[in-house]
């Protein structure tokens, strides 16, 4: 449906800050969902006559940290306009937002899609500005809750350079992670602290001139975003298709039937009329504070990844899963960082990625709240390589370390696990094998070798799994080829 048509799409990105107050005002930032409504209010943010807003500082710095973060020229005249349109939800009846003057221009990111292709993804712009109420809508009326209005709210909005749902829903999960990493934002888009609205239009392919574009609003998870757009190209192509014209609007995304649906006619910029709050001085950001801010940033998940990967030899997969999370990322650094001979990054890796995230998925816990420290797994993995302990044992231990918070080595001791290397007592237990299975002894003389691993198997049984694999492998081959003579 699509070939004659080449899809453009621009998103725009809305992340509440979190600070512990409002952009403009001194009330506290509650919990939208679960906050008793309009008890996070003052005459501020409520646009009680002669109340005048101040700039909070630590959302411009944590604007100053995204905007660095997406490759953005950051602009040192910053400029806070109002932004007018009837807004139920701001009792102003006008937003506080940036628009000629934002904080950051003229950024990027680059995202991998799912053939491996990276992608450039320009950012047009990022600016701050203040989060609108929110209204609950009965059938005979509507009712607003004040506690979000006010909020600090990042909008970040990209060039149309997005071609797909796949695109779409790439750059966006990257973004969400970045603002993640820098710890500006949770996330949580079923709360509303992030909230995405793509930018939609087709055009025959080979044309310059964009076509008309839709707006679709209230997109509350990746999939939504992906589906709604792939939804949405579509259903302009067979509107142009059967001579009809795609009109300016904001959709809405129908999850249960799996399609948009027409809001109300989409304005332009000029409709909002903004112009300068008089309220608010011009905002200066000097190099110093820019600086600042630039050493603040942390090592950001593609740099992560690139290193994992080139440093350490990991995979893709293991390398983005790894750094998914910032958290996690910084667990596994500690890790390694503390590793001295002992495990390979390699090896750590596939402890956390196997072993340690399934313990964490079986008894609900996060990597915040882990009993278990990265040099206690590193720990761990020593007593492997040492040979105290085989691979299976130290699963059991890193369980038991899990519901304890104990140290591997007082594990091992308490319990008597350590590893029987001893090569005069894993002989007299082999002799006893062998004796009491004179079947699978002719067999494995009479060309079956891979009854082997059988044998070892019951001298693990017998064991406890405590054998030394490496020791009972060259014992046991050793003490069947005797059987020959």
């Amino acid at each position: 449906m699509l070939q004659k048509y080449e899809p453009v799409i621009g998103l725009e990105i809305h992340a509440e800050l979190m600070t512990q107050s409002k952009m403009f005002c001194g009330c506290r930032v509650v919990d939208s969902v679960e906050a008793e409504p309009n008890t996070a209010v003052c005459p501020v943010c409520l646009g009680m006559p002669g109340m005048l807003p101040v700039v909070n500082r630590r959302a411009v710095d944590f604007a100053l940290l995204v905007a660095l973060a997406l490759n953005c020229e950051v602009q040192s005249n910053n400029i806070f306009a109002r932004k007018n349109y009837f807004y139920p939800d701001l009792a102003k009846g006008y937003q506080i937002s940036q628009y000629e003057f934002p904080i950051g221009l003229r950024g990027y990111l680059d995202i991998t899609l799912s053939d491996g292709t990276i992608k450039r993804i320009g950012i047009r712009r990022v600016h701050m500005e203040e989060d609108t109420g929110k209204l609950t809508h009965l059938s005979d009326g509507s009712l607003v809750d004040f506690n979000r209005s006010g909020v600090a709210l990042l909008e970040i909005v990209s060039d149309p350079d997005i071609r797909s749902g796949e695109e779409a829903r790439a750059y966006a999960m990257r973004i969400r992670q970045i603002l993640r990493y820098l710890r500006v934002n949770t996330g949580d888009m079923e709360k509303g602290v992030l909230r995405i609205e793509p930018n939609i239009s087709i055009r025959p392919r080979g044309a310059e001139a964009f076509g008309t574009r839709v707006e679709l609003k209230n997109l509350n998870s990746f999939r939504a975003l992906a589906d709604g757009t792939d939804f949405e190209l579509d259903r302009q192509a067979a509107l142009l298709d059967s001579g009809g014209r795609v009109i300016q609007e904001t959709r809405g995304w129908h999850d249960a039937r799996r399609e948009t649906f027409s809001q109300r006619s989409k304005e332009e910029a000029e409709d909002y009329r903004y112009f300068t709050d008089p309220d608010l001085p011009p905002l200066y950001i000097d190099e110093a504070w820019i600086e600042s801010a630039r050493i603040a940033l942390p090592e950001l998940p593609q740099a992560k990844e690139a290193r994992y990967r080139d440093e350490f030899g990991l995979s893709d997969y293991e390398a983005s899963v790894l750094a998914e999370d910032r958290a996690v990322a910084e667990w596994f650094d500690a890790a390694v960082a503390g590793k001295g001979a002992g495990a390979s990054p390699k090896t750590l890796a596939n402890w956390i990625l196997n072993d340690l995230f399934r313990l964490m998925n079986e008894r609900g816990r996060s990597i915040d709240t882990l009993p278990v420290t990265p040099a206690a797994l590193v720990a761990l993995l020593g007593q492997v390589e040492q040979g105290t302990i085989n691979q299976t044992t130290a699963r059991e231990v890193l369980a038991e370390m899990m519901d304890s918070g104990r140290d591997p080595s007082s594990i091992i001791e308490s319990r008597g696990l350590a590893q029987i290397s001893d090569e005069a007592a894993l002989t007299s237990i082999i002799d006893t094998i062998i004796a009491g299975n004179p079947g699978p002894v002719a067999n494995y003389l009479g060309g079956k070798e891979n009854l082997l691993g059988w044998f070892v198997g019951q001298v693990m049984r017998e064991t406890k799994g405590r054998a030394n694999p490496a020791v009972v492998n060259e014992l046991l081959r050793t003490r069947l080829e005797r059987e020959r003579m």
